[in-house]
């Protein structure tokens, strides 16, 4: 029985194109070929950076490595699967952990050695890259063109030199949006609010951002970082660049912003961007002051609250508003609300509804309204006929591949018979060259197994009952509870809530992949092929929705 096995390639820019993906596959499938290996799957990120490890295809290509899909990994090079010395070994590990060995292009089948030498050396390189980045765009800072980015109130020029190329980081003052700007200065001045400001903005139909609505945060921004439209130095035609740096958490591989001491800022002055004058600047500076020596403000500040984890909810960023589609944000301690509406004003849907209640509602929806055995049954039926309808397919295709193979055989044995004579021509071995390969990949398509078939238990829906009510009751528990709230936040797509006659009228999506694995006790999805995780199933779809009086 041939080896296993899987490829992987990525590239990290956008300016790359999507045909490095194929060249890289195409090396990949041809060394394999050469190991004896049968490719599987071929998993791959299109300009994704090899530092962060939130990758769809990685994280797929681990997932099926962990459950047994194939033995061996084979990639261009060891830095595509990361950069990051931590998460080579860490990929290392678990690839080793699950039995599959990692076979690059470049450096042959990787072993310890590898992993600590070739990963010392990635780390380099991107240590080098960044540094090197770095000081490009300090010169071009200090030249007063854009270190990257742009703000509100500005726009890219975008021109060619006398040398024909591309003039890049140039930016002029866009009018329109630089009355805004003043527009938001004089308000903060004259004694409005951030969230005021935006609201005026909002329903005079302004837009935001980047085209999107206003909100507080955008306005109010960051003092000390020098973010948010009131703390942009740029308006004053000052430059400030290396204010903040940027770490990526190991634990989360996310990055996280650090404020640089104020000895490593660059600032350059930038008359011809000035849109605020000294007078309305400092004006919004001493009101700012004056709010910080408050003392709500100072209560907050000595609580250092940024400090302390936030509690982590069942339903946190699952639940949106039904009227506007945004999301429900904590409104007090106990109560979710419409964002949108509370902080846009653009949303009628501002009543609040208590976090116990929705959630106690949302697992009641979870027990009683999805997988319910009339419901069950139908979905049983219908993937039974799509699975069937599938099998056909594939059963044809494969007929059409073994009549192919018999007609380039028929061909083949011509060509043998001519050369067999005295015929030779570059034109005759480029064809037989090219059929024998046909034959070779239809020999590799005609081996795959056909998808072994997805059993259900007869007895689903109660299976799936008990199950979400064991989890319902461990959440009672804090030392067993964030498990099983991982495990109910994994079913659920999407919690749409909407008011009809003071009642709230809540619309559940469920994960069907996931509601089927949970009661089959899968460790891996449940479904594949036309039943993926994307199909949901909702509570309320032949079923009334859960309408409850507040």
């Amino acid at each position: 029985m041939s080896t296993t096995a899987a490829i992987y390639a990525r590239y990290s820019s956008d300016r790359q194109s999507d045909a490095s993906i194929e060249d890289q596959a195409r090396l990949c499938e041809e060394r394999a070929q050469r190991e004896g290996c049968r490719v599987v799957e071929t998993y791959a990120d299109r300009a994704i950076s090899g530092a962060s490890m939130l990758r769809p295809g990685l994280q797929a290509l681990m997932a099926d490595a962990l459950a047994g899909r194939f033995t061996v990994v084979v990639t261009e090079a060891l830095d595509r699967l990361s950069r990051d010395q931590a998460d080579v070994a860490a990929i290392y590990k678990r690839l080793t952990f699950a039995g599959v060995t990692i076979l690059t292009l470049s450096e042959g089948r990787i072993e310890e050695l590898h992993v600590g030498l070739k990963g010392t050396m990635n780390q380099l390189f991107l240590k080098d890259l960044a540094a090197k980045t770095r000081r490009g765009l300090r010169g071009r800072v200090e030249a007063g063109f854009s270190g990257g980015g742009n703000a509100y109130g500005y726009r890219v020029l975008r021109r060619l030199k006398s040398d024909g190329e591309l003039a890049t980081g140039e930016r002029e003052i866009n009018e329109d949006e630089a009355r805004i700007v003043r527009r938001i200065y004089e308000a903060f001045a004259a004694g409005q609010s951030p969230k005021a400001i935006a609201k005026e903005l909002n329903r005079d139909q302004i837009p935001g951002p980047r085209g999107i609505l206003w909100r507080d945060t955008a306005i109010r921004g960051h003092r000390q970082r020098g973010t948010g439209i009131l703390n942009n130095e740029l308006y004053l035609g000052r430059l400030i660049w290396n204010r903040l740096r940027y770490v990526k958490d190991p634990s989360t591989g996310k990055r996280v912003s650090r404020q640089n001491d104020a000895s490593e800022w660059i600032t350059t002055d930038v008359p011809d961007l000035r849109i605020i004058d000294d007078a309305l600047w400092q004006k919004v500076k001493t009101r700012q002051e004056a709010l910080d020596a408050t003392p709500a403000v100072q209560g907050i500040k000595a609580s250092r609250f940024w400090e302390r984890r936030r509690a982590d909810h069942l339903l946190t960023g699952l639940v949106h508003c039904d009227c506007c589609g945004g999301p429900f944000a904590a409104v007090g301690r106990d109560y979710l609300a419409c964002s949108t509406a509370r902080k846009l004003d653009t949303c009628s849907a501002r009543k609040g509804i208590r976090r116990s209640v929705l959630e106690a509602v949302v697992l009641d929806l979870l027990k009683t309204r999805l997988m319910q055995p009339e419901a069950v049954a139908r979905f049983v039926r219908d993937h039974a006929e799509l699975s069937n309808s599938h099998g056909a397919e594939a059963a044809q295709a494969r007929t059409r591949l073994e009549a192919e193979k018999r007609a380039i055989k028929c061909k083949l044995e011509g060509l043998y018979d001519a050369i067999a004579e005295g015929l030779r021509s570059p034109g005759l071995k480029e064809k037989l060259l090219e059929l024998e390969g046909r034959v070779e990949a239809i020999d590799t398509a005609l081996t795959t197994p056909a998808p072994a078939p997805v059993r259900l238990n007869p007895n689903l829906s109660e299976l799936y009952r008990r199950k979400v009510t064991e989890l319902a009751i461990t959440l009672a528990d804090p030392a067993i509870a964030q498990p099983a709230r991982e495990v109910i936040r994994g079913l659920i797509e999407r919690v749409s809530v909407r008011w009809e006659d003071g009642q709230a009228v809540v619309v559940l999506d469920g994960a069907l992949s996931a509601l089927v694995g949970l009661a089959q006790n899968a460790k891996g999805p449940a479904l594949a092929g036309p039943f993926g995780s994307s199909v949901k199933v909702v509570a309320g779809a032949g079923f009334e929705p859960a309408a409850f009086r507040l």
